[in-house]
């Protein structure tokens, strides 16, 4: 088949992807930035990129018509309350509009599990993008999952951050709240399961694993899985916006994200029906299964996809394109040039490297305290880490850095800061070669907004060039100077 596939670079889109490859369909991959599209050589021939933007309306013109399924993979649950309803609502409908002038037979929409009346703000917006699609006159599939559970997603992550760094757990009442937990390759099996499906087509169903647990057996039964002793004590006094800074500060979510996730952990998440299970002869693994799957990725470092790598994990509003051009023109900078004193290859695999466990290469306890300060003004701090240990995309998330040009090849490492400064912030290396000789120039560049971002610059000034040039030197001679 032709597949148009939405949300390309997002958690599930990524993993759906090299699927719908294997299974020798040929991928539309609807993008925002093409850069930061990740896909392998071997590939390429049956991918091809439609950069859109369905916040906007879509060229119809310009647009590819011919395909057989579209996955609609779409969300903005970044944006605070209200913002990305709004959001939700416009990428639906120009989505909708792009639909009803292609040949698509179908309409695959991956939403979350609506058991009550009263939902959550998340769960509310995903059931109007529901009823936006079902406008169209195409057949729409929809299937409905409760949290999602694999290597990298938002909900195995925040619960390995509680579980793993607190022995003893304050815990609010919504603990208790029962949920229906699905591993992520049973997610990618059902979404190309439905595909062109007749007993599928105009349909909604619930997707979820074998189990109903609650929360709190949730991070218990994790605490098994890694032979963690942990004790939850229930307190009735913790508010949702409690909740949510215990969230923030435990996890490396966002705040915006962690609002959303407590609204939506305040209800019950339980599948209705097994219908879908019996159509498409799938049997789910247990939740215990999903966590022991996830582990063995971590360990291969075959993590496809991280919700940290999508601009939800940030409150970035800004587009990659747009800071690709490191400004010259009112900005500070501190620039280090050092000639290499290992082989050019093992500088870059050094470089490539660097941060999440690998640290910065110098003075790790000021970056500690700077990722806590960070976390403290609301910022993303450095949990975020990395994906891989050793590979860097365009668009990752590196610590509270996002990755903006990542060619090994040419030499060239440009990163923009996502921390809370008075300004704009861009780290870049480049591997020049002069007079037979390979040098590494690093480049940290500021623009700031008014007098408080000069300041913070001279602040800091001092610590910076200290870091800086250690770091450059320690690149450069392949070591993990401290």
């Amino acid at each position: 088949m032709k597949i148009l596939l939405t949300g390309a670079n997002g958690y599930i889109g990524k993993r759906l992807l090299p699927v719908l490859l294997e299974q020798g369909h040929e991928v539309i991959c609807c993008v925002r930035d093409r850069r930061r599209l990740d896909t392998y050589d071997k590939y390429k021939d049956k991918v091809s990129v439609f950069e859109v933007d369905f916040l906007k309306s879509v060229d119809i013109n310009s647009a590819p018509l011919d395909f057989d399924v579209a996955f609609y993979l779409i969300h903005s649950l970044s944006g605070s309350i209200g913002k990305f309803e709004d959001k939700e609502r416009s990428s639906a409908h120009n989505f909708v509009n792009y639909m009803d002038a292609s040949s698509a037979r179908q309409i695959i929409f991956l939403t979350g599990i609506v058991n009550e009346e009263v939902l959550s703000p998340h769960l509310r917006s995903r059931k109007m993008v529901e009823s936006v699609l079902g406008e169209s006159k195409i057949p729409l599939t929809v299937l409905r999952a409760g949290i999602i559970v694999g290597s990298g997603s938002a909900s195995f992550e925040i619960i390995r951050d509680l579980v793993e760094k607190l022995p003893i757990m304050i815990t609010p009442k919504w603990v208790n709240n029962k949920i229906q937990p699905i591993g992520v390759g049973d997610v990618i099996k059902f979404l190309t399961g439905v595909m062109l499906n007749e007993h599928c087509l105009n349909k909604t169903f619930d997707i979820s694993g074998p189990e109903v647990l609650t929360y709190k057996q949730l991070m218990l039964q994790y605490a098994e899985v890694r032979h963690l002793k942990r004790y939850m004590i229930n307190v009735p006094f913790m508010t949702p916006r409690l909740s949510s800074y215990w969230l923030y500060f435990i996890t490396s979510t966002s705040y915006n994200l962690a609002v959303n996730l407590v609204e939506s952990m305040k209800i019950d998440v339980v599948a209705k029906d097994k219908e879908l299970e019996k159509i498409l002869n799938i049997q789910p693994i247990t939740y215990k299964e999903s966590v022991k799957t996830a582990f063995r990725k971590i360990e291969e470092n075959m993590v496809v996809s991280s919700w940290k790598d999508s601009f939800v994990s940030s409150e970035a509003q800004y587009s990659m394109m747009d800071l690709i051009q490191v400004p010259m023109f009112g900005c500070s900078r501190d620039k280090q040039e050092t000639e290499l004193k290992t082989d050019i290859e093992d500088a870059k695999d050094k470089l490539w490297s660097i941060g999440g466990r690998n640290g910065w290469y110098a003075s790790d306890r000021l970056w500690k305290i700077r990722g806590m300060m960070d976390k403290l003004v609301g910022g993303v701090g450095l949990r975020r880490g990395r994906r891989d240990p050793n590979r860097l995309n365009n668009g990752d998330a590196l610590d509270f850095w996002r990755v903006i040009l990542s060619d090994r090849k040419a030499g060239r490492l440009l990163l923009f800061a996502e921390m809370k400064v008075p300004g704009e912030a861009w780290l870049e290396w480049k591997f020049v070669r002069r007079n037979e000789k390979n040098f590494l120039q690093q480049i940290a560049t500021f623009r700031p907004k008014g007098l408080p971002g000069r300041l913070y610059w001279y602040l800091m000034l001092p610590f910076h060039h200290f870091i800086f040039n250690k770091m450059a030197r320690s690149i450069a001679a392949g070591t993990t100077e401290k």
